[in-house]
């Protein structure tokens, strides 16, 4: 028998409402396997997924998938419809945006790292901005003298910047455009493309790492 109105309702289609129904209830984005365990065995979810992707193309409402998470967002093109209840994004200091970059492309990267490949000394501000948005976390400390802190982008990085993951990354030409690297770093600066993994020279954080340089950035010796 169909379902209201006549119309049969497949298995695809029923995985299809699951999914739609978890992701707006939820309220948190969800990766593939998350859904997966809450739909029938054998469900084809990267299709379900597709599909609803599909559905919601053009609406007010878009299914978008970042950091290997799925998550429902209004329509980019409508952002201005929240313009006036939305606070103001603040707006980076260049130097801030040139730190973000290097981490970006280069973690894990200690503090010291940083400012070889920059160029120049990296203030305390710049970092403890990146760390208080929630773009730059501590992610471990490099086997050398004096173990400094590393540190990689965060779920939040990616997020706001619409990127399925680190592989997404813009190149070189991309990042001068919209003015994120200095052409004095340019030379240094050879777009590596991190994978997030730890590195074979880092290991990982101790309790009370992250806390201690949240506290006091900037205090580390390196």
């Amino acid at each position: 028998m169909g379902g209201e109105g006549g119309a049969a309702i497949g298995p695809l289609h029923e995985a299809a409402r699951i999914a739609e129904a978890l992701l707006f209830a939820g309220g948190e984005p969800m990766s593939a396997s998350a859904l997966a365990e809450r739909m029938p065995p054998g469900t084809d979810v990267a299709a379900v997924l597709m599909g609803l992707k599909r559905t919601y193309a053009g609406r007010g409402v878009e299914l978008v998938e970042a950091g290997g998470a799925w998550r429902f967002q209004s329509a980019k093109d409508l952002a201005r419809l929240f313009a006036e209840t939305r606070a103001a994004p603040r707006r980076l200091p260049k130097a801030a945006m040139e730190t973000l970059a290097v981490i970006a492309y280069h973690q894990p990267v200690t503090r010291a790292e940083i400012e070889d490949i920059r160029g120049v000394s990296l203030s305390r501000g710049s970092l403890d901005l990146l760390l208080e948005i929630g773009w730059v976390r501590p992610r471990g400390r490099r086997r050398s003298p004096g173990k400094p802190l590393t540190f990689g982008t965060t779920e939040g990085f990616l997020s706001h910047f619409g990127l399925v993951s680190l592989d997404a990354l813009p190149g070189k030409d991309d990042l001068k455009a919209a003015g994120l690297i200095d052409p004095r770093v340019e030379a240094a600066f050879d777009v590596p493309r991190p994978d997030g993994a730890p590195a074979a020279d880092e290991d990982p954080l101790e309790a009370g790492d992250a806390a201690f340089y949240v506290d006091y950035a900037g205090g580390e010796e390196e």
